[in-house]
């Protein structure tokens, strides 16, 4: 049984060529070479491949496992003759036309899905929570609703597709957009209802199992856990402990607040685009007046609002020296175009983002 509280990280990456650095498709040699010490899984193309940390009670040890995956994938990555991009789209080159994973599942979401599943090969970041029960996952859901924008801005990690500036921070973003059920989840009463809308959707044919379900924020089917799905793969370690971190203190805090105020779904579409094109260093809009605000104000109150559940977890002094960091270094986004217009030859990019997948967390 997970225990309230404890957090868990799923990390997706790119398998790169060292010379090219276009994606490659080795992940069944990469997850070969990675062996059973690590919780290793193929993704939905080969040129991808994930890990996912234990289950973690201490800040200190979920600092260590994320960035121990990160290291274990690149020494496998290494040995099956490429490299892992921690970019939640490819800098340079595709992840298509297929092959695609061989798996039957894949291939029925292939024919069913149809265009859309091509170059669908983006890297997120799924942090999961463990909570007293399905239904408090649910009311962690509709708190949360408000601030995934949020969220979203602080990863975004992939302005740069095929050697162009795409003008937003977050280009995942607008690539998964394009599944039915994905972006921010509806506003539920109860996990029964969850369960209720979910076996519907799966009787039209739009999913075909609840796997499928890709809001980005979701209770887990088996686990009394709380999903969170709305991050770009963050491109160091220190980015993605701090973003769990901050999903952890406000499932916690949440879960002791009174029941949300719902937010309007269009207001709250305005400010996933918004988020998504501009990152935390622009404007953001809040869903909850439909205001313009600086991202960065956003992002503070949010810190502040779970700032006790922070301190609880002996996490605060590591939010806030990141967010002093962030303010010097820029986001991930804001890094990637930064080498991106330092040398005209995008390889320059992707080995900054190379070197920062497995930078120590400090």
């Amino acid at each position: 049984m997970t225990k309230p509280w404890t957090v868990g990280v799923e990390q997706e990456f790119l398998l790169v060529d060292p010379d090219s650095r276009r994606p490659v498709p080795l992940a069944e040699s990469v997850a070969q070479h990675a062996g059973a010490g690590h919780d290793v899984q193929r993704e939905l193309t080969p040129f991808q491949i994930e890990v996912a940390t234990p289950v973690c009670e201490t800040s200190e040890e979920l600092a260590e496992q994320v960035l121990g995956g990160r290291l274990h994938l690149a020494k496998a990555a290494h040995a099956a003759g490429c490299r892992l991009l921690a970019s939640a789209i490819p800098p340079i080159g595709t992840l298509g036309p297929p092959p695609g994973t061989d798996d039957r599942r894949y291939r029925m979401m292939e024919h069913s899905h149809r265009k859309i599943i091509g170059g669908q090969g983006v890297c997120g970041m799924h942090v999961h929570v463990g909570v007293p029960d399905r239904d408090v996952a649910v009311r962690v859901s509709n708190a949360l609703r408000p601030w995934l924008p949020t969220l979203l801005a602080l990863s975004a990690n992939s302005p740069i597709e095929q050697a162009e500036d795409t003008g937003y921070a977050s280009w995942r973003t607008i690539v998964w957009s394009r599944w039915p059920i994905s972006g921010p989840p509806p506003h539920l009463a109860s996990a029964a209802e969850y369960d209720r809308l979910v076996h519907s959707l799966e009787g039209t044919e739009v999913l075909l199992d609840t796997g499928m379900v890709y809001w980005d924020v979701r209770p887990s089917a088996q686990h009394p856990t709380v999903e969170v799905r709305v991050a770009d793969i963050p491109m160091t370690a220190r980015e993605a402990v701090v973003i769990a971190e901050i999903i952890r203190a406000f499932a916690r805090t949440a879960a002791e607040s009174r029941e949300p105020e719902r937010v309007d779904d269009v207001l709250l579409r305005a400010a996933y685009w918004r988020a998504a094109r501009d990152g935390v260093d622009g404007l953001a809009v809040d869903p909850r007046t439909g205001s313009l605000t600086p991202a960065r104000d956003r992002l503070a109150e949010l810190v502040s609002w779970c700032s006790d559940a922070l301190a609880d977890a002996s996490a605060l002094s590591t939010v806030e020296d990141h967010l002093t960091w962030l303010g010097t270094r820029g986001s991930g986004a804001a890094r990637q175009r930064r080498a991106f217009g330092s040398s005209p030859d995008a390889r320059t990019l992707v080995d900054l983002v190379l070197a920062e997948t497995v930078e120590e967390v400090g």
